[in-house]
C-alpha cells in the first residue's frame, strides 16, 4: 500500500499493511484452542468454558446442524443475547458451512419476518425466553426448525438451581413443551460428538454473514460478508492493539453480539487474540455491568458512548463503591463520543477510551484513534491498516475534496462487503467503481479530513436539516448542547415548518437531579451557533429512543413529533 498521509500518526508497531490468511473464519478458534486450550473462552456468572471445550462443542453442534439438513451456503438465524450459547451457535453454523444471520432479540414478529424471509432462513437458534416470539413469526416464514437453548444451561451449578427455582418461570425462560419438529440445543449436543462435524471445503471467499442494518435509514438491508472480510477486519483491529498480550486479555462483552460491532471488535477479536469474554446479556443492567468489571477485572471494554456515560454518572461509581481500574483500553463506536464522556471515563479507569468508526457494510471498523498516541477531539481517528479513505464531492460523487473540506467519505478496503442480499440497485449505489478502477464503498456519511489524516464525521447525508435553504448538521448542534453542564443526552433533527420548510428541534435529557429550561438551552446555543442553527423547538425527555447499541434514533424522534402534532 502506498505511503498515506495518516501513517505518520500511527502508534509505534502498527503495520501499514497486513498479510491475511486464506482460511475460514473458524480457523481463529481452532488455532487458539491449540495454543491456549485452558484459557477461558467465555466467563458467564463465574462459569467458564475454555477454548478447548468451546472448539469441541462447536464441532459437535456443527455435526448436529448438518444432520438436520443444514448445507453449505444455507442461512441459519440466531436469536440469542450475549451468552456462551451465541458463541456456540455462531461458530457451529460456520463449521457446518452455513451463513450466520444474527437477529436483534428485541425485534417484534413483523421485523423478524422481514429479515428471515429476505435471508431465506429455515433453521433458527433461539434463547428460550424468545421462543414464543419466533413461533409467532414462523407461520409467515420458511422457518422449519427452531433450536432452543435455556440460559441456565451455561450457568454455574448453584446459580442454575437458584435460577430454576426463582427466575426461570418469571423471566419467561421455562418451556414445558416444544412444538413438533423443534429441538433443544443441549439434546443435540448430547446426541453428537466432535467427529460428526461435516468434512467441507470452506474457503475464505465463501459467505459467512448476512449483517442486517438496523433500518434507521430505510428498509433493513442484508450486507453480505465473506470469511475473508471478517478475518481482515479482525486482524486490523488486533494490529491496532500493540500492547496486547495473547491469551491474557479479558474483554467485557456488553456490546450486543448480534450487532457487527460486538461480533467483530468483541467476539472475533477475542478469538484472534485468545482473550476471555465476560458475557453481559443486558448492558442496560448497569449493576450487573459494574459487578462484572469488579469481579472479573476486564482489560478491554468495547462499548458505546451512552454506556460509558451511564457508568460515569452512576451514583455508586461516583461514590467509589466499584473499582473499575482494570480497564486499560476501550474503543467507542456507533455514535459520537463527547469529550466530557471520554475524559471522565479515562479518569475513572486510568485506561484509554478511543473513538472509532465503522459500518455494517465493512464489518465493522475502518477508522480508530491511536490507543497510545494523540487523540483528536471529535475525530473518528485514522484509517486502519489497508484501509484507503477519501472525501468525495457531494455534487459529482467523484472529485476528491481538499484537506479540511467536507464531502462523503468513501472507503476501499479488504473488509468491504460483497453487496446487499437481493438488492442490486442498492448495491450499485453503494459499491461504485471510480475512475481509478477500484470499487469504493460510498458510506452516506459526511466527513472531512485534516492535514494529518484524522477524519471527522459531520453527519449522515440523509439527516441534513435545511431551514430556509441553509444547511444544518444535527451533530454540530448536538455537540454544542451536550457541552451544557446540566445536559445528559441530546438528539437533534429537522421537523416540518410552514415558513422555513424545515426547522431545528432538540430533544434534551437533563442529568439526574438537574432542571433546565428552554430559555437556557437557546441562550447557550445563540452564543455558539449561527442563528439558523439554533433550535426553534426544544422538548425535554426522561430518555431518548435508541438502537440496541446506543445510537439515538433521530428518525424515531421525528416520527414521534409528527404523530404528536398531527403532521404528515
Amino acid at each position: 500500500m502506498k505511503e498515506q498521509l495518516w501513517f505518520k500518526k500511527y502508534d509505534k508497531g502498527v503495520p501499514h499493511t497486513i498479510e491475511y490468511p486464506k482460511v475460514p473464519l473458524f480457523h481463529f478458534m481452532e488455532q487458539i484452542s491449540q495454543r491456549h486450550p485452558d484459557t477461558p473462552c467465555t466467563i458467564f456468572h463465574g462459569a467458564i468454558i475454555t477454548y478447548k471445550e468451546m472448539n469441541a462443542i462447536t464441532d459437535t453442534l456443527a455435526g448436529a446442524l448438518a444432520n438436520l439438513g443444514v448445507k453449505k451456503g444455507d442461512r441459519v438465524g440466531l436469536f440469542i443475547p450475549n451468552t456462551p450459547q451465541f458463541v456456540m451457535a455462531y461458530f457451529a453454523v460456520l463449521k457446518a458451512g452455513g451463513v450466520v444471520v444474527a437477529t436483534n432479540p428485541l425485534y417484534t414478529p413483523p421485523e423478524i419476518e422481514h429479515q428471515v424471509n429476505d435471508a431465506g432462513v429455515e433453521v433458527m437458534i433461539v434463547m428460550s425466553n424468545y421462543y414464543k416470539i419466533i413461533k409467532a413469526a414462523q407461520p409467515k416464514t420458511k422457518i422449519r426448525t427452531v433450536i432452543v437453548t435455556n440460559i441456565k444451561e451455561t450457568l454455574p451449578p448453584l446459580l442454575r438451581t437458584l435460577f430454576t427455582l426463582a427466575k426461570e418461570k418469571k423471566g419467561g425462560f421455562r418451556i414445558d413443551h416444544l412444538d413438533d419438529g423443534d429441538l433443544w440445543m443441549k439434546d443435540l449436543i448430547a446426541k453428537h460428538k466432535p467427529s460428526d462435524r461435516p468434512k467441507l471445503d470452506i474457503t475464505s471467499d465463501d459467505n459467512a454473514l448476512f449483517q442486517y442494518s438496523g433500518g434507521t435509514t430505510g428498509i433493513s438491508k442484508g450486507a453480505i460478508a465473506t470469511h475473508f472480510n471478517l478475518i481482515a477486519d479482525t486482524l486490523q483491529i488486533k494490529s491496532w492493539m500493540t500492547e496486547l498480550e495473547e491469551g491474557k486479555e479479558i474483554i467485557l462483552m456488553a456490546i450486543p453480539l448480534f450487532h457487527v460491532y460486538g461480533m467483530v471488535a468483541g467476539m472475533l477479536f477475542a478469538m484472534a487474540s485468545g482473550s476471555s469474554m465476560v458475557m453481559v446479556p443486558n448492558p442496560r443492567d448497569l449493576k450487573d455491568v459494574l459487578k462484572n468489571i469488579q469481579k472479573f477485572r476486564p482489560t478491554i471494554f468495547p462499548g458505546v458512548p451512552t454506556l460509558y456515560n451511564a457508568i460515569n454518572n452512576h451514583a455508586d461509581v461516583k461514590a467509589g463503591k466499584y473499582d473499575i481500574r482494570s480497564v486499560k483500553a476501550c474503543i467507542s463506536g456507533s455514535a459520537p463520543l463527547m469529550r466530557e464522556t471520554k475524559e471522565t471515563f479515562e479518569a475513572l479507569t486510568g485506561g484509554k477510551l478511543c473513538e472509532g468508526y465503522g459500518l455494517s457494510e465493512a464489518p465493522t471498523a475502518t477508522h480508530c484513534n491511536p490507543l497510545l498516541g494523540e487523540n483528536r477531539t471529535g475525530s473518528i481517528g485514522l484509517p486502519l491498516p489497508d484501509v484507503d479513505a477519501r472525501i468525495i464531492s457531494l455534487d459529482d460523487g467523484e472529485t476528491e475534496m481538499p484537506v479540511g473540506e467536507i464531502g462523503e467519505i468513501v472507503i476501499n478496503a479488504p473488509q468491504v462487503m460483497k453487496g446487499y442480499h437481493n438488492m442490486p440497485t442498492e448495491t450499485a449505489n453503494t459499491l461504485r467503481k471510480r475512475k481509478d478502477g477500484k470499487v469504493w464503498l460510498y458510506t452516506g456519511d459526511i466527513a472531512r479530513m485534516d492535514e494529518d489524516g484524522f477524519f471527522y464525521i459531520v453527519d449522515r447525508k440523509k439527516e441534513l436539516i435545511k431551514p430556509g435553504g441553509y444547511q444544518v448538521w444535527p451533530r454540530e448542534v448536538e455537540e454544542v448542547i451536550i457541552a451544557m453542564p446540566k445536559v445528559m443526552e441530546v438528539g437533534v433533527a429537522g421537523i416540518p415548518d410552514p415558513y422555513r420548510g424545515e426547522t431545528v428541534k432538540a430533544w434534551v435529557v437533563a442529568k439526574q437531579g438537574e432542571t433546565i429550561t428552554e430559555d437556557e438551552v437557546k441562550a447557550w446555543c445563540k452564543e455558539r451557533l449561527a442563528p439558523y442553527k439554533v433550535p426553534t423547538h426544544i422538548e425535554f425527555r426522561k430518555e431518548l429512543p435508541k438502537t440496541t447499541v446506543g445510537k439515538i434514533l433521530r428518525r424515531e424522534l421525528i416520527r414521534q413529533h409528527k404523530e404528536a402534532t398531527g403532521q404528515s
